[in-house]
């Protein structure tokens, strides 16, 4: 198998899916010798020509929507207003949003000139997530109830209207059932936000 082969199947992954992993190259060159050298100059060539970006450590695509960055951290989702905008729960657009349980750097970072903001979870709450189609990809997003649950967990502003909006789409009997993974008192203070009796 020439380079020019190895160059090609590589860039036919890109095709199939719109993530690829270090190993996933790796593998399309095992059987060369001293495969990882000539994998990186391979991702190396192929950054610096433009085929392809990078969205993470070890994690590549040739697709531009920096939201493909959530997959960078996996296990990870898109949450707090970043979902809001997705659910229709207001009208504002807003960088993407990843809440992860990595040990990693919160905070801004910056994808491809743009911004995402990174924020960190504890393990036990990281589930009420599902894939929703956005654009042209399918990705993980925060579902109403969880969504809602997170911006009280992260202590974020939500005026009136936003709360009313929520309280028309909650699916009170789902988010009784995620709030039972959390402590009392925290279940209240969701609750209250909600002008609902903890029942």
């Amino acid at each position: 198998m020439g380079k020019t082969k190895y160059l090609r199947d590589v860039l036919a992954l890109f095709e199939k899916s719109p993530i690829v992993n270090y190993d996933s190259i790796k593998r399309i060159i095992y059987g060369k010798k001293k495969a990882g050298n000539y994998t990186k100059k391979l991702i190396y060539v192929l950054l610096s020509k433009g085929k392809i970006k990078r969205l993470a450590k070890g994690i590549y695509t040739n697709k531009d929507d920096i939201s493909l960055s959530v997959f960078g951290f996996e296990p990870s989702y898109l949450g707090l207003q970043n979902a809001m905008s997705l659910h229709n729960l207001w009208e504002q657009e807003t960088i993407p949003i990843i809440i992860t349980i990595r040990k990693i750097r919160t905070g801004i970072r910056v994808v491809f000139g743009g911004n995402v903001l990174v924020r960190k979870i504890d393990k036990r709450y990281l589930f009420g997530f599902e894939y929703y189609k956005d654009g042209d990809f399918y990705l993980p997003y925060s579902d109403i109830e969880k969504t809602f649950i997170d911006m009280v967990y992260f202590k974020e502003h939500m005026d009136d209207e936003v709360i009313d909006n929520f309280k028309e789409k909650i699916n009170m009997k789902k988010l009784r059932d995620y709030l039972n993974r959390y402590p009392l008192r925290f279940r209240k203070m969701v609750l209250r936000r909600l002008k609902k009796e903890y029942l």
